[in-house]
């Protein structure tokens, strides 16, 4: 019993772990953007498609996994036992853990798709922010700053 509590408490602390996610849509900037000249172009949204932006896929899951699924292993048998459990507790609580992790931090997006005042057609894909619509038609702003750009209504002219 105290091997379920264990993976149970365990998993618990891996969702909190792999809940903390950045966020990727065009609202939201990093540290080192902050306070960057940005370019600037204007376009017409001529196209959108609704995407899934996968999560991370770092360490942390596939670690804490493996460790709590090594301890919960650990608990069960006794002898070699416990060490053959404690090796298979491992390796599946590292896959747990990194699937967990990739999904739990998977986004829904927005592959929009702009003709630009220059005359390019490009397309950027960004997470879905609940308070900015697109839509066919809508003329937006693009901002690229340090190789990363993202699309905005709001200002454009």
């Amino acid at each position: 019993m105290l091997g379920l509590r264990t993976l149970a408490a365990g998993f618990v602390a891996l969702l909190l772990i792999t809940g903390c996610q950045s966020n990727l849509g065009g609202g939201t900037y990093s540290r080192d953007d902050a306070r960057q000249v940005q370019k600037v172009q204007m376009g017409t949204i001529v196209a959108l498609r609704p995407v899934e932006i996968e999560g991370t896929k770092t360490p942390i899951g596939s670690g804490a996994g493996a460790a709590i699924g090594g301890i919960g292993g650990s608990t069960l048998g006794g002898g070699r036992g416990s060490l053959v459990m404690a090796v298979i507790g491992a390796v599946a609580g590292g896959l747990l853990g990194a699937a967990a992790e990739e999904g739990l931090t998977r986004v829904h997006g927005v592959e929009i798709t702009v003709r630009e005042d220059n005359g390019a057609v490009r397309a950027y894909v960004q997470q879905v922010e609940k308070d900015e619509i697109f839509r066919v038609g809508d003329r937006v702003r693009i901002m690229s700053v340090n190789g990363n750009s993202r699309v905005t209504t709001e200002g454009a002219y």
